[in-house]
């Protein structure tokens, strides 16, 4: 009887694994098709430096295995399974990268292998972040309690540690500004800006990212214990994201080669700029992750 309880439990285990791997390819393309259909990151795939572009690629290996250990294709209970699941996340964003950029006459066979390579390439970056996010975007309740029975700690994911907020926090600055970074518009907002529209645009992120955590009750935001003064959250929680946000910012512009021929206040205002989506996406992380 043993041996047959253990069986089902493994077939359910592989079962419940495999509507993960699915649910991580529609997570994929559901959070990669703006930049797949974007114009810049095409073209950033033939030409942007491609030091810059490997370095890229590295940084999102770590991060991909610490998303996982957060909300991978099934809760892992090691950190080598959450290097699997990470390593498969990458891979299917590239295989639906590829196959998108292929089908919308993007890539095509007469193609140099660095330009498709590029593009595979940078595109699989968002795309594989995506594949994570699928799960838990696009998972049931029922998985849960699946999971309970498999023996996860649900209280370990609902009551993240400090610096598990903050990395979650950057996953969300990242994807957003990815999407971002790569256009014109960032560097020909901030030339219509002043600095007191910078400093305007710098309150007004920070205020959004506390009332969409704290103050506004959005459904996964966090709640405040009585004793707690409302500064408290501001300065630990809100002006660190943002503080990440920015950080997250500046590497995406550096990568993309955005503050290249930029003099020092145009960079600064094209980083608030970009700071702005960013920090909504820290934000939201905070909320759905």
């Amino acid at each position: 009887m043993a041996e047959v309880a253990d069986e089902r439990h493994e077939s359910a285990r592989i079962s419940r694994f495999l509507v993960g791997l699915a649910r991580g390819l529609a997570g994929a393309l559901l959070f990669s098709i703006p930049m797949l259909m974007t114009m810049e990151m095409w073209f950033l795939g033939f030409y942007m430096d491609r030091e810059r572009l490997l370095l890229l690629l590295v940084l999102n290996l770590p991060l991909l295995v610490g998303l996982s250990h957060r909300i991978g294709f099934e809760r892992t209970a090691t950190w080598r399974e959450s290097a699997r699941d990470a390593i498969v996340a990458y891979g299917m964003g590239v295989a639906a990268s590829a196959l998108i950029l292929v089908l919308l006459g993007v890539i095509k066979l007469d193609m140099a292998p660095r330009e498709w390579v590029g593009m595979v390439a940078l595109q699989a970056v968002p795309a594989s972040i995506g594949a994570l996010l699928g799960r838990s975007q696009l998972s049931m309740q029922d998985d849960d309690a699946d999971d309970e029975q498999d023996g996860a700690d649900p209280s370990q994911e609902a009551n993240p540690g400090y610096l598990t907020e903050l990395f979650m926090m950057a996953v969300g600055a990242l994807f957003l500004s990815l999407n971002l970074a790569p256009t014109e518009e960032m560097i020909l907002l901030a030339y219509k800006m002043t600095i007191w529209h910078a400093l305007a645009l710098m309150a007004l992120s920070m205020m959004l990212m506390h009332g969409f955590v704290y103050a506004l009750a959005f459904k996964g935001s966090h709640s405040l214990q009585e004793d707690t003064p409302v500064w408290h959250a501001f300065v630990r929680f809100t002006i660190p994201g943002y503080v990440v946000a920015l950080a997250v910012s500046l590497y995406s512009l550096w990568t993309f080669g955005r503050l290249d021929d930029l003099g020092m206040a145009e960079a600064l205002l094209t980083l608030v700029v970009l700071g702005f989506p960013a920090a909504i996406g820290a934000a939201a992380a905070r909320l759905i992750l």
